[in-house]
């Protein structure tokens, strides 16, 4: 009897004390390293166009939406008064050349008086302080002759810039593009003092410029011609792929206090703010689909690997020396094995295996009385 129990008990619980493991099958996937960052879409040309003239905004040629060629005729800012600067500026100019022709002739006037006075000094036949008079009249003409030369050049320029204020009145495109918001309207009047009041934006759309918030930590690992695609929103699963152009050389908080003024004085950060790096890069935009502001999910690919022998990050172990790691492999005797691998891409999810590894071999991760925390880390575990 003590013999059969003995038995019983070697059957059904010994075997329970058997070490059980979390254990995960050398696979094959497309691998891929990447940092993450999120961005935002810009147009990769958009302009502020402004009125360079103040006056009442007359019409506007365009509404929103509208895709519109270099040097269309946008808008038209009341040309009355710029009209009439122009004519006042050439009349001006007439009026200053009727004058330099009186003086002109004033000035012949003066030179026969100074020749008659020349030959009638060597004559004895004038006083000498008539001589003198006739010497000074005739450098007062010649003088308010080159005055007169000098006012009509300095109205001249009036005139040009009486024209050009004219033609400011009339506000065409800068480049091609599509109107993205107007910001005046008709009838309002707007003042060009110190800057360009905006009239409306344009922007160029098809292409759109990523520019991608990449971490002090990353932006080390990243340089212009790495392969960088996103997601959006509302199309999670469409990829849209280009090339890194540039990453800015300030952080975008330096860029935000500078606030254009140029003084390095403000450039450091406050103690425990975030750094961030843009990263830029382009992307083609048929159709118009890809919009200003929206919200791009980045990934920018430090490698790739296609259908590559992967094992959870979780099974590695000990680094060694000569930069193989340790790996324990359950046999299908569930005896336990050590094995060195040489590891390639690891994205800290997953870990490819460039040797020491079979596919379909299982890797151990934990053992199975390990926390369930520590088991669920342990990505694609088996038991």
């Amino acid at each position: 009897m003590l013999v059969a129990l003995a038995v019983l008990y070697q059957h059904f619980f010994a075997k329970s004390r058997d070490p059980q493991y979390l254990t995960a099958t050398v696979a094959r996937a497309d691998l891929e390293n990447a940092v993450l960052a999120t961005g935002t879409l810009q147009a990769s040309k958009q302009v502020d166009v402004g009125a360079q003239v103040s006056g009442q905004l007359k019409s506007l040629k365009v509404k929103l939406g509208d895709n519109v060629k270099k040097g269309q005729w946008l808008a038209e800012i009341d040309p009355v008064i710029s009209q009439n600067e122009l004519r006042q500026a050439e009349a001006n100019v007439d009026n200053l050349s009727a004058q330099k022709r009186s003086t002109a002739a004033q000035l012949m006037q003066a030179e026969l008086a100074f020749k008659r006075q020349q030959q009638m000094l060597s004559d004895d036949a004038t006083a000498r302080q008539d001589y003198e008079a006739a010497v000074a009249t005739l450098n007062v003409q010649r003088a308010n002759l080159a005055a007169f030369d000098a006012q009509i050049r300095e109205a001249r320029i009036k005139i040009e810039t009486a024209r050009a204020n004219l033609g400011y009145t009339r506000i065409v495109a800068p480049i091609d593009g599509e109107v993205v918001a107007i910001v005046t309207q008709e009838g309002q009047t707007v003042i060009a003092q110190q800057q360009a009041p905006v009239i409306l934006k344009l922007a160029e759309l098809d292409t759109m410029t990523v520019k991608a918030q990449v971490s002090e930590a990353d932006v080390i690992r990243i340089h212009a011609g790495q392969t960088a695609y996103f997601t959006i929103l509302g199309e999670p699963d469409k990829r849209y792929y280009g090339k890194l152009r540039a990453i800015e050389p300030a952080p975008q908080n330096f860029l935000d206090m500078q606030g254009g003024a140029g003084g390095m004085g403000g450039g450091s950060s406050k103690p425990n703010t975030a750094v961030f790096y843009n990263a830029l890069f382009d992307v083609p935009n048929p159709g118009h689909r890809l919009r200003i502001s929206m919200t791009a999910q980045v990934n920018i690919l430090l490698g790739t690997a296609s259908n590559a022998l992967y094992i959870p990050v979780a099974a590695l172990g000990a680094k060694d020396k000569d930069g193989t790691y340790a790996v324990r492999v359950l046999g299908a005797d569930n005896k336990v094995a050590t094995r060195k691998i040489r590891a390639g891409i690891n994205n800290n999810v997953k870990v490819e295996v460039l040797a020491g590894l079979r596919e379909g071999e299982r890797v151990i991760l934990g053992d199975a009385s390990e926390p369930a925390g520590a088991a669920a880390a342990a990505s694609g575990a088996e038991h």
